[in-house]
């Protein structure tokens, strides 16, 4: 590695490891101020974000990026408001650092609780969103971190820019400055330095794609909460309402294909895909929906009238698109469709279309994801729409930290104990 990288880490490192005990006694009032005054920054200052944001689109366009990929790094005004109701939202929300869940008496006298506690310094590497700059700074301030942000440099120009709002909004709180840092250089080796330095960095959080987080699964040394494919699933079982189908998985596939909570496999019961099937994949060809078919959805497909399918093969269903292409597969029951969604799901998010209780609670406990639904869009699993007020990606782990990880999953607990002289004997 080169040396200069090295030193200009381990220094953003040893700031933020200093800045993380001023944000662990910082007060809610602080926290609040801070949050709002880079709401109000990010509203005042939305043409020079839009004006930054398109540099960096306008690179990527010229370097050949995926439409995906210019969606994902593209800001709007309706992404820049979003940004400023979640910096709002956040403020909003009760602190959880410091609370202490209820004191218990033991037989020895001591009382003994658990007090919430920030984790301390979190690096996040991300690539493409700029908006996560935004909801990852906010996140962290509130629940009392430190933050180092390490964005890809393909948003660079809206990063840096973004950056400066989050300064200014600590400052005015007085808090110190060092509390959110972004990496300015987009030299690769910072990540690999940033993945190792477990003296000042608690956890890393990737949000990227595949080449990422294999490569810090590999690498890292530093504890990760990790976000891995979004192969989001709907199933629609034979007592579904049909309508309410159509209209729901019409919204989870198309209402954007690139964030990772679209749904990317369609599962349908045979009992009423001559019903659902025609009506909705109708809608999805006129928008320009690639579908991408199993035998039984074929035929029943061509039945209806429909040309321009696609065979699906073993890799569509690994698949996470991201783009305007669905594979679609008739299932005979709901045990079919569990066993395909344990088989290639990526314990993201799934759901359920049914009016049948008993087979919704099987599939809300029987379905091993983050997020499982009933009667509604995978669309809904972000931390905004969570009321979490934002998310700092969405975990696929099991352990500490499950599904969008808004402020608790960026807290601990340790425990306390109040004593009145008690000795032990």
């Amino acid at each position: 590695m080169d040396l200069s990288i090295k030193q200009v880490m381990q220094d953003i490192g040893q700031r933020a490891r200093v800045a993380s005990r001023a944000m662990a006694r910082a007060s809610s009032e602080q926290k609040n101020q801070a949050l709002l005054k880079i709401a109000a920054l990010v509203r005042q200052q939305a043409t020079r974000i839009l004006s930054a944001n398109q540099v960096d689109v306008d690179r990527a366009k010229a370097n050949g990026q995926d439409d995906a990929f210019i969606d994902r790094l593209t800001m709007t005004t309706q992404t820049i408001e979003g940004m400023a109701l979640g910096l709002e939202q956040i403020a909003s929300l009760e602190d959880p650092i410091g609370k202490i869940s209820a004191l218990k008496k033991q037989m020895s006298g001591i009382e003994l609780g658990q007090m919430r506690v920030p984790l301390g310094v979190i690096g996040i590497i991300y690539e493409s969103r700029p908006n996560v700059t935004i909801d990852a700074a906010a996140l962290c301030l509130k629940s009392g971190n430190a933050v180092i942000l390490r964005g890809g440099s393909e948003a660079i120009q809206s990063n840096t820019l973004l950056a400066q709002f989050i300064q200014e909004g600590l400052v005015f709180a007085r808090l110190p400055m060092d509390a959110v840092q972004v990496v300015a250089t987009t030299d690769r080796s910072a990540v690999g330095e940033m993945i190792t330095m477990t003296q000042f960095i608690d956890v890393i959080v990737p949000r990227g794609g595949k080449s990422l987080i294999a490569r810090l699964m590999a690498e890292a040394r530093v504890p990760m909460i990790k976000h891995l494919d979004g192969i989001c699933h709907t199933y629609i079982d034979a007592d579904a309402d049909a309508d309410l189908a159509v209209r729901v998985c019409d919204n989870a596939k198309t209402q954007r294909y690139a964030p990772c909570n679209a749904m990317e496999t369609l599962l349908v019961n045979e009992r009423i895909a001559e019903t659902v099937l025609p009506p909705l994949c109708k809608i999805y060809q006129d928008k320009g929906v690639e579908l991408r078919v199993d035998a039984k959805t074929r035929a029943t497909l061509e039945k209806a009238g429909f040309h321009g399918l696609v065979d699906a093969n073993e890799a569509d269903w690994h698949a996470e698109y991201l783009a305007p292409i669905l594979s679609i597969k008739t299932v005979a029951d709901i045990d079919e469709a569990m066993d395909h969604i344990d088989r290639y799901g990526s314990k993201h998010t799934d759901a359920i279309i049914t009016t049948n209780t008993n087979r919704a609670d099987r599939f809300l406990r029987e379905v091993d994801s983050a997020s499982v639904m009933v009667n509604t869009s995978t669309r809904f699993a972000d931390g905004f729409e969570y009321g979490l007020g934002a998310e700092i990606g969405i975990s696929n782990d099991k352990l500490h930290a499950r599904g969008p990880v808004g402020l608790e999953g960026l807290t601990s607990l340790k425990y306390v104990v109040i004593g009145h002289g008690e000795i032990r004997t």
